[in-house]
């Protein structure tokens, strides 16, 4: 697959957009907190992935990491560009009071608190923290693969993984509700404890 990719072989990097694009487009979500976003990180993380084939080594396992680092990069970006333009929105006139029209979307604006509530204790890590956290723990890579797609040591994963998972519980820990209450948090707590997956041998 790798040759065949590196070579420009369109059949082969449909397969592998057709195996790894929701992969891809759910560590976009993780990182933003936001469906259209992670829809555009995915779009530009497989244009960048074929444009930059030719660098692609050919020895080595899977493809995802590579995908998941240049979504990683990605996910910066937009990140860096939703701040310019809150920061815009900010000095502009505030717009009038707008009531709910729509009580049968409900449903969908509840799962999108849900996810804010989470994204609101992930987003008070570090970024560095943020995206070992969805490498290891969201998009199952192991501390070898993680490291390959961040560019950076297998010791360095296992600090700041470690400290994420730290954080993360102290912070869920701190923003849990009281006893009745719908527990949005849970997510965040859990995420803290589940296992990394273990380094491939």
């Amino acid at each position: 697959m790798r040759r065949r990719v590196r070579e420009g072989d369109r059949e082969a990097f449909a397969g592998l957009y057709k195996e790894f694009a929701r992969a891809v487009y759910n560590h976009g979500l993780r990182l933003t907190g936001d469906w259209s976003t992670a829809e555009d990180i995915m779009s530009q993380t497989f244009l960048t992935a074929w444009d930059s084939r030719g660098r692609l080594r050919e020895d080595g396992g899977t493809l995802l990491p590579w995908l998941l680092g240049i979504a990683t990069h990605k996910a910066d970006n937009a990140r860096r560009s939703a701040r310019r333009r809150h920061l815009f929105l900010a000095r502009q006139p505030r717009p009038g009071h707008v009531e709910d029209f729509a009580p049968e979307a409900a449903g969908r604006i509840d799962d999108v608190r849900r996810l804010r509530a989470v994204q609101a204790s992930v987003t008070r890590l570090r970024r560095h923290e943020r995206e070992v956290l969805s490498l290891c723990v969201w998009s199952g890579l192991d501390y070898r693969q993680t490291a390959e797609a961040l560019g950076v040591s297998v010791g360095t994963v296992r600090s700041r993984l470690s400290r994420a998972r730290k954080k993360l519980a102290r912070l869920a820990e701190e923003s849990m509700e009281p006893p009745g209450a719908r527990g949005e948090m849970t997510s965040a707590a859990a995420i803290a404890t589940v296992p990394a997956r273990k380094e491939l041998t």
